[in-house]
């Protein structure tokens, strides 16, 4: 199969094989701390972005499920049917152990593995009343080729829920070079790590207590309100997440206008974060030939 952003490749790998992050790896360190407040956390995010109060009888596809935190929110919210895929076993067996956990008898819950690159795949799944891919398709390798495969797993007025790093023009330059040395080899991991989790903390404490004038710990605490993940999961994830590829908010939009959908809901991000998108599908008929 096509590479696939989650995946469990080496860091270090020969040169035969991609430079890659090993997403998979740090899933698993952060099931290891996983309480039912980020669960909670994770439904409330699903809710405000899909703007519903529940997914009762719709269908959920989880494009590059990572830890499969979010398959879980939305087989809690009563989704009558959940395919989760990533193209990384650890990630997928991250997926495993909570359907194991919290679904055991399920038949709802459908988990593999696979790859958002392989469009033969995704036709054969079928279409779905919501598609999530959130914080994935930028870390393919080919982010333009999975924006367009996600387009036909849609059904007509389901909606799309995806989350792709803001362009930052040459800042992002700069940090695709930082997370590419990451994963290259340990001999950069360490001083990054290191010169990043200086600045990270010095920053934060600084802001918190001159600016915000609140507990500087407190960012640490209540960091799982942000659809319950984990900080220094997350911070792992930014410094290590090669592939890395990004859009300004407004050539995302374009790109799907062009293919018949309808943007419903946005939250920008004027930083290296995400911006997230929920679309509409509307006009099933679109062109795809049409690319930013």
């Amino acid at each position: 199969m096509t590479p696939f952003s989650n995946t469990a490749l080496a860091a270090d790998a020969g040169p035969e094989q991609e430079i890659r992050f090993a997403f998979g790896k740090n899933w698993q360190r952060f099931l290891q701390h996983l309480k039912d407040d980020r669960i909670v956390e994770a439904e409330k995010s699903l809710r405000f972005m899909l703007q519903v109060e529940d997914l009762k009888g719709k269908s959920f596809l989880d494009i590059g499920c990572g830890s499969g935190l979010f398959s879980l929110a939305a087989m809690r919210l009563g989704a009558g049917k959940v395919f989760s895929f990533d193209y990384d076993p650890q990630s997928v067996a991250c997926a495993q152990e909570l359907r194991r956990r919290y679904f055991p008898e399920s038949e709802r819950w459908i988990i593999e593995q696979g790859s958002a690159l392989d469009s033969s795949y995704l036709n054969q799944l079928g279409q779905f009343d919501v598609v999530y891919s959130w914080g994935v398709l930028h870390h393919t390798g080919n982010m333009w080729q999975a924006l367009e495969n996600v387009v036909g797993a849609v059904q007509p007025h389901g909606r799309l829920f995806i989350a792709i790093y803001n362009d930052q023009d040459r800042r992002s330059i700069l940090w695709r070079k930082v997370k590419e040395l990451y994963c290259r080899s340990v001999f950069w991991r360490v001083p990054i790590i290191a010169g990043f989790g200086f600045y990270v903390i010095v920053a934060g404490f600084m802001k918190d207590v001159l600016i915000v004038h609140k507990n500087p710990l407190a960012r640490y605490r209540e960091y799982k309100l942000n659809r319950g993940m984990s900080y220094f999961t997350d911070v792992l994830d930014w410094l290590g997440g090669y592939p890395y590829e990004v859009a300004k908010p407004e050539v995302i939009f374009d790109f799907y206008r062009a293919r018949g959908f309808e943007l419903i809901k946005l939250k920008t991000d004027q930083s290296f974060a995400n911006n997230e998108f929920v679309f509409l599908k509307r006009n099933t008929s679109a062109s795809d030939e049409h690319r930013p």
